[in-house]
């Protein structure tokens, strides 16, 4: 087992650490993402004509559902090696570039439409990231943004962070992003979509099953690292939650798949 990390470090908000995670994120996290990037995306009107960005990209789920509409996308995210995977699709009508999200090398509303599908929520100065995309988005334009309704996020992270409340109440980290506590809740959510520079949201709830691949023992145990919760325990901690969480999977796994339904909030909102 590694050694647990520092409290204040917290590897969403390392590029590097990011840039390890790219085929783990993209065979574990991107199917299921996919399913909320395309639910942010129907709450949008966008077409073939329509400039779009994409905020903190990952693997590209939200672009390359875009880019399937017709859409002009430009992805971007501050992992070089998340940016290369987009590139590697060789998508025509999306250019992916590495950028900060708090601060966008963009002009101003120069986009039709802006996203950011679980995004920045882990943005370090989240409410930059909030307008920065409300200054690139034109007037009359929108934005959609993914949040998890739960500062455990979803998926694995909400389950590990679960297993750790159960045996270790005493040895809860720190949230794993600020952004993620506090737009979990949806009236602070609206608020700070107003802040941003949009007009009120609409905000809809999606739920969808985390179908974790457990037959990739290695890349499942690769996630535990990004939960702070599990940062803040000791090696012989980590083993017992280690063994609760597989004990879990085996009672509910059906096939190589363990269902986790996680919930999410979109905000649709228009500039001003």
């Amino acid at each position: 087992m590694p050694q647990s990390e520092p409290a204040h470090h917290q590897p969403f908000n390392d590029p590097a650490h990011w840039d390890k995670m790219v085929a783990t994120y993209e065979a574990q996290s991107q199917p299921f993402t996919m399913h909320y990037a395309e639910a942010a995306l129907k709450t949008l009107d966008i077409g073939p004509s329509s400039k779009v960005l994409d905020v903190a990209t990952g693997t590209g789920a939200a672009a390359l559902a875009a880019a399937r509409i017709g859409a002009k996308v430009t992805a971007i995210d501050f992992s070089a090696g998340m940016v290369q995977r987009v590139r590697a699709h060789g998508v025509q009508n999306i250019e992916a570039r590495q950028m900060d999200g708090q601060a966008l090398d963009l002009p101003d509303a120069a986009f039709d439409a802006v996203l950011s599908v679980f995004g920045v929520m882990l943005f370090p100065d989240w409410r930059a990231g909030l307008r920065e995309m409300a200054r690139v988005t034109r007037p009359g334009g929108a934005a959609a943004i993914a949040v998890w309704n739960s500062a455990d996020g979803g998926g694995v992270h909400m389950l590990v962070s679960r297993i750790v409340r159960t045996l270790y109440p005493d040895r809860l980290g720190p949230p794993p992003a600020a952004g993620l506590a506090q737009l979990a809740d949806p009236a602070r959510f609206a608020a700070a979509v107003v802040d941003a520079g949009f007009a009120p949201p609409v905000i809809t709830e999606v739920t969808r099953d985390f179908g974790l691949d457990v037959a990739d023992f290695n890349g499942v145990e690769r996630l535990f690292p990004f939960i702070s919760h599990w940062n803040a325990l000791d090696d012989e901690q980590r083993a017992a939650v280690a063994r609760a969480f597989w004990s879990e999977i085996e009672r509910g796994r059906v096939g190589d798949i363990f269902p986790i339904p996680s919930t999410a909030m979109i905000a649709t909102a228009r500039r001003p």
